[in-house]
């Protein structure tokens, strides 16, 4: 690996903040070079959010995400607004839950919001589920390292929620990548 870019989308209160510094934090325990940003609309709830992730084996010297190569989105807002940005080939991650057409047929679609009401009932817990996804998928950080960053960074006394989140985003991956043979 390069140089990975990750842009995560969604409205605010989905957790889309803490999923790109979940995901930055976990690449730093992999020993990778690694650069945060994040960005989200003045009525915070409810609006516009979105993290990016640039992992990298060597120096970072422009810290902004050009074009995605990973693109998870979480709300149909954000793929309407980010789905176009996408890498040639890059990879397009919904939750299907909430978005219902992209602008790409080549997509991952996943009930990410459903699987977390389901195996945490929380909603809250879909963007540690959407972790597990685009790692399960991606490998772009190991298993360890993201539980790692969980434990250290999610509020006290919710990790075995958000840790049975995240092991559920990752079974969901295994299955997609056995459909799609990657």
């Amino acid at each position: 690996m390069e140089r990975t870019e990750i842009r995560i989308a969604g409205t605010g209160g989905q957790g889309v903040v803490l999923a790109g510094i979940l995901l930055a934090d976990a690449a730093v325990r992999d020993g990778k070079k690694v650069v945060q940003t994040q960005s989200y609309g003045p009525e915070a709830r409810g609006g516009a959010s979105r993290a990016e992730v640039i992992i990298s084996d060597t120096e970072i010297y422009y810290p902004k995400v050009l074009e995605p190569d990973i693109l998870l989105c979480m709300s149909q807002e954000a793929c309407d607004r980010y789905g176009g940005q996408l890498r040639k080939n890059g990879l397009l991650i919904l939750d299907s839950t909430h978005v219902h057409r992209a602008p790409l047929i080549r997509a991952v679609r996943v009930p990410m919001t459903a699987i977390a009401r389901e195996v945490t009932g929380r909603e809250v817990t879909a963007n540690i589920v959407a972790l597990g996804v685009l790692v399960g998928l991606t490998k772009v950080v190991t298993r360890e390292s993201l539980e790692a960053a969980i434990r250290s960074r999610v509020p006290p006394g919710t990790e075995g929620l958000n840790l049975r989140a995240l092991e559920a985003g990752l079974e969901e991956a295994a299955k997609v990548r056995e459909n799609l043979r990657l």
